[in-house]
């Protein structure tokens, strides 16, 4: 062979092994492309997923705040009731504050704390004694706090 065939013989040789390697390395290339894709794909749906639990927490924190304040209302609004009960001494708001407030009640739930609201207006509106509107009073507590216990262990 002639310097010009070893020439034009080791230029095709080189010319074949980056032909190869290019080609290598080139599937390489889009593997780690497609591998990167595939790991900023999984960090999006992580970061969706943070943001849809903080909006569901805030969401519930919300209802659970908007529930305790219905209840302590419906509450102040039923003491007073009852010390107008007790003392003879009452007044005409107090008889539509508390059935405004157990209409909140009635719209928040759930169904335990209102069935025991409309107990205790029920109550307040006949001629009960006063152990046994104490003792509905107790009831609308606990259904409350039952129902905002609840509320704190699904958050």
């Amino acid at each position: 062979m002639t310097e010009w065939g070893i020439a034009v013989l080791a230029a095709g040789s080189a010319l074949l092994g980056s032909l190869v390697t290019g080609w290598f390395t080139r599937g390489a290339g889009h593997r780690q492309a497609e591998a990167a894709r595939h790991a900023g794909d999984r960090q999006a749906d992580a970061l969706l997923e943070t943001v849809r639990m903080t909006l569901e927490e805030q969401r519930a924190a919300r209802l659970h705040e908007a529930r305790r304040q219905t209840y302590a209302r419906f509450l102040e609004a039923a003491e007073e009731a009852l010390l107008a009960r007790r003392t003879g001494e009452g007044q005409s708001t107090t008889r539509s504050a508390l059935q405004r407030a157990l209409g909140a009640v009635l719209l928040e739930g759930p169904e335990g704390v209102a069935r025991s609201a409309r107990d205790l207006v029920g109550l307040l509106a006949g001629s009960r004694s006063l152990d046994d509107l104490e003792r509905a009073r107790r009831d609308f507590v606990e259904s409350a706090q039952e129902a905002l216990g609840q509320a704190d262990r699904r958050g």
